[in-house]
């Protein structure tokens, strides 16, 4: 009797080794892609592709595409969202500035662009992989669902932009911003003699 429960422990403990390793790799390589959000962007637009093609190519799988759209969707929501939304939770000083006097606290996002980034590959990921269960091939009739989806986005955003608008903020910089510094006294003087 004692031979089984070893038996079960040894074969348990390689797998629980090549999980634990594998996690330390994944993990490793996704660190290392942190830095690099144009090449990460790359590989879910042809992740994104991959998907596509193969919905088409395929002809069903439209409630899967459906479900995917809702979950961006509402990624989306959460990467365009402040961290603390000034319209639900209490102002405990970690808001951001609705007058121009008020002093400037940079944008924080409730969904980081790294974790953005990871749950829409993880998604698209996990949506190829259902296309190939027929279980999950729904008849639908796709026209309905991509109308819907449009008029839900259109609203969805809608909401979004007025509240951006309502409170002040824009979930974007594009770029880094440059001190220009004060435009110097001897070129304004040189300008008042010509």
């Amino acid at each position: 009797m004692e031979g089984v429960g070893g038996d079960g422990a040894a074969t348990v403990a390689p797998l629980a080794k090549w999980r634990n390793d594998f996690s330390r790799v994944f993990q490793y390589y996704l660190d290392r892609s942190t830095p690099h959000p144009v090449q990460r962007w790359l590989g879910t637009l042809a992740a994104a592709l991959i998907y596509m093609l193969r919905v088409y190519y395929v002809q069903g799988f439209y409630i899967v595409s459906y479900g995917l759209g809702i979950y961006i969707l509402n990624l989306l929501i959460g990467f365009l969202s402040p961290k603390v939304d000034p319209e639900v939770e209490v102002l405990d000083g970690a808001s951001l500035p609705t007058k121009g006097s008020d002093e400037f606290k940079p944008f924080i996002r409730r969904l980081p662009e790294f974790k953005f980034w990871y749950a829409i590959t993880k998604a698209f990921c996990v949506a190829f992989l259902m296309t190939f269960f027929s279980v999950f091939d729904v008849p639908v009739f796709w026209p309905i669902l991509l109308c819907y989806w449009f008029v839900l986005f259109v609203l969805t955003m809608k909401r979004q932009i007025m509240h951006m608008i309502k409170y002040k903020y824009v979930p974007f910089s594009i770029g880094k911003q440059r001190y220009k510094g004060k435009k110097t006294g001897a070129s304004s003087s040189s300008s008042i003699r010509d």
